[in-house]
């Protein structure tokens, strides 16, 4: 067996177990599956935020695997969709910063 035919072997394998795995079942966003969530207190605040960037991460997903499977042609829509999320997660991670700060202070604070 040729070296050429035996690249083309594997990516025909490969493309048979990507295949496989699309026709499984798909990973939903954090957001749709919570019925449930509490609704009071920081935390809650946090977790909804969390789930909402989420979200964003999971359009933001699906806009580039349209576009990248020529089921889309909106790439200028999906590149915004991209830096929405990249915006948004980058928002969470200073928020948790600051939340961690703010509880480092409260933690010093003499009694």
């Amino acid at each position: 067996m040729s070296s050429i035919m035996r690249v083309q072997q594997d990516m025909l394998e490969r493309m048979n177990r990507y295949a496989e795995l699309a026709s499984g079942p798909a990973i939903q966003p954090a957001a749709q599956l919570s019925g449930n969530a509490p609704t009071q207190g920081i935390g809650a605040s946090f977790e909804q935020a969390l789930r909402s960037v989420d979200v964003e991460q999971h359009k933001a997903s699906d806009a580039m695997a349209a576009v990248d499977s020529g089921k889309s042609d909106d790439l200028v829509g999906a590149m915004i969709q991209s830096q929405k999320a990249g915006v948004s997660f980058s928002a969470l991670l200073q928020v948790r910063n600051k939340l961690t700060g703010a509880f480092d202070e409260i933690i010093r604070m003499p009694l």
